[in-house]
This record gives C-alpha cells, sequence and structure tokens, in this order.
C-alpha cells in the first residue's frame, strides 16, 4: 500500500541497480495484530485464517528467519534464500500469547513483537503483562519497540518524540534487561522528520506498514511489511503478498511522506533493471485509477484527481515478475488532519 516515499530510496544508484537484479537479495515481512478477536476485524486474523497461513508455510517453500537477521543480511548486501519471510506482530495484545505464540512456536517459527510499553505499564485487561513478555523474550521472540504511548509519531514535536522513544527505552531496559534493536511507527506513520528522529536514537531498522518487498536498495528506517487482518488475511492474498518481489525505484518525490501539497505529485524513476516495466501500474483507496505518465522509459509520474483526506493515504505500484510473481512498492502518506 504506501509508504515510504524518496527516502525509502536513499542508497546510490548503483547500489539501487544491484538491488534490482539480485532477487537473492530481497525478503517479505508480514504484519499481524490480535489473533481470534473477530469484535476488531480491521485488526484481527481469524484462527482458521492464521492455521492457514501456517500450514502454506509448512509446505509452501519458505525460509522464515529471524526479522533481525533479514535487516542484517539486507544491511550487509548477504544473498538470502528464495521466499525469506519474516513474521511480526504489533501492540501486544494477550491474544498473541494466547493463541499465536503457542502455534507459531510449535511450528518452530520465530518473529518480533513491537510492544507498546504503556499499556503493558497501565495493565490494560486485553495487553500482555511484563511477566507474559519476559517469558516470550526468554523463549526466543524478539521484542521490538513501538513506542511508549502508542500515539502517533508524525507530527509530535521533536522533544515530545525524544520523550516518547527515551521513556520507552528505559522501561524495556528495566523489565527486559535491553533496548530493542528494532523500531515500528505506531499506525505505520512517519514523516521525514519522525524518520531521523528514530535513525538518530541507534535503531538497527524501523518499519512502517506500506506494503512491499524488502530489498537492499531501501532505506533501512522506512521498511515494508504487508498487514494481514480478515479483509486482507485469505489464502489467495497470503500468496500473493509471501511471494511479492521488489520494485527497486529511485529519485522519488515527495521526499517526505508528511504532505504539504495535497494530492502529492508523486513521481519515481524506474531501476535499469526493470527495462521498460510492461504492466506497471499505480493504485490509490482515493483514486483508484490515477493518471500515470511515463516521461521517458524509465521516469513515472503519477496524479490523482482529488486531495487526500486527512490521515493516512496508501498507494501501490506493482508489475509483473517472473514465475507469475509480483513486483510491490508501496507508498503510504499522511494528510495533516485541521
Amino acid at each position: 500500500m504506501l509508504g515510504a516515499l524518496g527516502l525509502l530510496l536513499a542508497t546510490a544508484a548503483g547500489a539501487a541497480a544491484e538491488t534490482g537484479a539480485a532477487l537473492d537479495r530481497s525478503a517479505v515481512i508480514v504484519m499481524y495484530h490480535r489473533f481470534g478477536e473477530t469484535a476488531y476485524p480491521s485488526t484481527n486474523i481469524r484462527l482458521d485464517q492464521f492455521e492457514t497461513h501456517l500450514a502454506e508455510i509448512a509446505a509452501g517453500g519458505y525460509r522464515v528467519l529471524p526479522v533481525a537477521e533479514i535487516v542484517a543480511a539486507l544491511r550487509a548486501g548477504q544473498p538470502l534464500p528464495d521466499r525469506t519471510l519474516g513474521i511480526t506482530v504489533d501492540d501486544a495484545f494477550l491474544s498473541v500469547y494466547r493463541e499465536a505464540w503457542p502455534r507459531l512456536r510449535a511450528a518452530g517459527l520465530p518473529f518480533t513483537l513491537f510492544v507498546s510499553t504503556d499499556p503493558t505499564d497501565g495493565g490494560l485487561a486485553d495487553y500482555m503483562s511484563w511477566d507474559q513478555l519476559r517469558e516470550m523474550a526468554e523463549g526466543g521472540v524478539e521484542i521490538g519497540h513501538h513506542g511508549k504511548s502508542h500515539k502517533s509519531l508524525i507530527q509530535m514535536p521533536a522533544a515530545a518524540l525524544r520523550q516518547e522513544i527515551d521513556a520507552a527505552s528505559a522501561r524495556f531496559e528495566a523489565e527486559l534487561g535491553q533496548r530493542p534493536a528494532l523500531f515500528a511507527y505506531p499506525f505505520g506513520e512517519y514523516g521525514r522528520a519522525t524518520r531521523d528522529h528514530v535513525a538518530a536514537a541507534g535503531f538497527a531498522a524501523a518499519f512502517g506498514q506500506q506494503s512491499g518487498a524488502l530489498h537492499t536498495g531501501l532505506d533501512r528506517y522506512l521498511l515494508p511489511r504487508f498487514p494481514l487482518n480478515e479483509t486482507f488475511g485469505e489464502i489467495e492474498r497470503f500468496r500473493l503478498v509471501t511471494r511479492a518481489l521488489p520494485l527497486p525505484l529511485t529519485e522519488v518525490t515527495p521526499t517526505d511522506a508528511l504532505l504539504g501539497p495535497n494530492p502529492p505529485a508523486l513521481g519515481f524513476t524506474l531501476d535499469r533493471s526493470l527495462g521498460a516495466a510492461p504492466g506497471l501500474a499505480c493504485y490509490a483507496g482515493v483514486d483508484s485509477a490515477p493518471d500515470l505518465t511515463r516521461l521517458d522509459t524509465r521516469r513515472i509520474e503519477v496524479r490523482f484527481a482529488r486531495p487526500f483526506p486527512p490521515g493516512r493515504a496508501r498507494v501501490n505500484c506493482t508489475m509483473p515478475g517472473p514465475n507469475g510473481r509480483w513486483r510491490w512498492h508501496g507508498f503510504q502518506f499522511y494528510a495533516p488532519k485541521p
């Protein structure tokens, strides 16, 4: 769906060209929230859906690796197995402990759990406790940083943003004995300033909620994940997204996901490895058929008929890839609220 603009592709053109050709230097990360909590369909995955996902992973030729290991390999430009997959879960709802972890543990699948500390500190009934988080960490689950309050960070003043990160880091150190190395933006919302604060805080990588495949040309503080829920969790879509390949781009505009002019004048240059990019198409929730113009073989402009509504907006660009798979790059924008 949407997410990283010009920031997403901040490496040198040579590195991006290498990435475009090197499909063994890519991976897919999926994201869940709740498990078996049908009262919350937008963030929940039904248990029958989740069990179908696990069966597909077991039978579908995937290689599930710890997310930190995937990030390290991509950062170093090291090859990864085909269909490398990482699993993440946001928000530490109690159903993760009761439903997801036992199933993932039985399947021998590593995953990363991104935790906001305030709900756990507050002892909220549908969130995990620190004792449960310690048990999971001791059992091999990687605990990631999701801020203190789970408030959106995108328009937070700099001092408040530092406090949001630092206060949560202190709680992780006090309760778990270490500060997480990976960060996930609450609601997947980030702008250039947000990204820069997270990078300066020393995290190894940070994730949004825009769709797309990871590859070595991406900004490691704006990495994509495919969100899965009841609506977007059927097995056909799971197979589609978990087999996605990179759509490497450079020179993306605008350079900030926090919008000024609205609608944005989205533009990007296709990596040389894509050739003429036959079948390239872009889709947006606000405009199902935006105007896509090729200025030349590689430079693309995407224009929208009307402004994005306040809040999150997403754009997906895809093209057919080899062996029936799809190349995918998502952008996430944020239109300021009045």
